[in-house]
C-alpha cells in the first residue's frame, strides 16, 4: 500500500481525534469519580459516623473536593483507587489522608476566601490544593524533603498559585507569616505544639491529631484574651509528626 503525504495527514488527525476522545473520557470518568466519593462522604458524616460538629459538606468545601483531582498526587500504581475513601501510601513511610477525614477537617476550619492559613504536612499536595481553593494564602510546610519537592512540582503543574511552600520542621511553624487565622496539622504530635498556638489569630481555629498510638481529631479555638478551648471530634489515626 503506498502512502501519499495526504493520507499521512489524514491519519494524524485521526490519532488525534482519538487521543482527544480518550483524554475526554477519562477526564469526565475522574468527574464522576470525583462526585462519587464526595457522596459517600456525605452520607458517612450524616450518619454520624463517629464524628462531632459536621453533619455534613457545606457547599463551598463540597465544590472544592469535587473539582481537586485526587488521581494527581497519588503515586501512579495507585491512581484506580484514587477516589476511593481510604488513605493511599506517597512514598517515604508517608500517606494521603482518607477523603473522608480530608473533608472533616477543612470543615471544622470554617474557611473564609481571604483567610490565611498554615498546613503542617504537605504530602503530596491535595490537602493544599482543597485549602487553596477555599482560602486567600495557604502556607505549607513539609519536613521530608522529596515529598515536599513533589508536592510543589505537583501544585505549581495544577496551577495553585496561592500556595507557598517550605521544607522544614512544621512543628515550629512558620513565624515569618503569622498570625494565621487557621491551622490544620496531618500529622499527629503527643501535645499542640506552643509555636503553633502562638502563631494562630485571636479567634482563630486548629484541627490537629493527638496522641500516640490511639489519636484524637481535636478542634483547637483560640480566643481573644489568648486562652484556648479543646473539642474532641473523632478518634482517627495519622502517621507520626516527624521532626528536626
Amino acid at each position: 500500500m503506498l502512502w501519499s503525504p495526504q493520507t499521512l495527514s489524514i491519519g494524524a488527525v485521526v490519532i488525534l481525534a482519538s487521543a482527544v476522545l480518550v483524554t475526554g473520557s477519562t477526564a469526565q470518568q475522574h468527574a464522576a469519580e470525583r462526585q462519587r466519593m464526595v457522596e459517600e462522604i456525605d452520607a458517612m458524616l450524616a450518619s454520624g459516623g463517629g464524628t462531632r460538629g459536621v453533619a455534613r459538606l457545606t457547599p463551598r468545601v463540597r465544590a472544592a473536593m469535587t473539582e481537586v483531582p485526587r488521581h494527581e498526587f497519588v503515586p501512579p500504581e495507585y491512581r484506580s483507587a484514587a477516589y476511593s475513601n481510604s488513605p493511599l501510601p506517597i512514598g517515604h513511610g508517608q500517606t494521603i489522608s482518607q477523603p473522608l477525614i480530608v473533608g472533616l477537617m477543612t470543615e471544622l476550619l470554617q474557611l473564609a476566601k481571604t483567610d490565611k492559613v498554615l498546613e503542617v504536612g504537605t504530602g503530596s499536595g491535595y490537602q493544599t490544593a482543597i485549602l487553596s481553593v477555599l482560602a486567600g494564602e495557604v502556607y505549607t510546610i513539609e519536613i521530608v524533603p522529596e515529598l515536599g519537592k513533589m508536592a510543589r512540582a505537583n501544585l505549581e503543574r495544577l496551577g495553585y498559585r496561592n500556595v507557598s511552600t517550605k521544607i522544614g520542621d512544621g512543628y515550629q511553624g512558620w513565624a515569618e507569616h503569622a498570625p494565621f487565622n487557621a491551622i490544620i496539622v496531618t500529622a499527629a504530635p503527643d501535645h499542640v505544639p506552643l509555636p503553633l498556638i502562638a502563631q494562630l489569630r485571636s479567634d482563630g481555629r486548629m484541627v490537629i491529631p493527638l496522641g500516640g498510638f490511639y489519636q484524637e481529631l481535636t478542634l483547637l479555638a483560640k480566643h481573644a484574651d489568648g486562652t484556648t478551648t479543646t473539642t474532641i471530634i473523632a478518634p482517627v489515626r495519622f502517621v507520626p509528626l516527624i521532626r528536626e
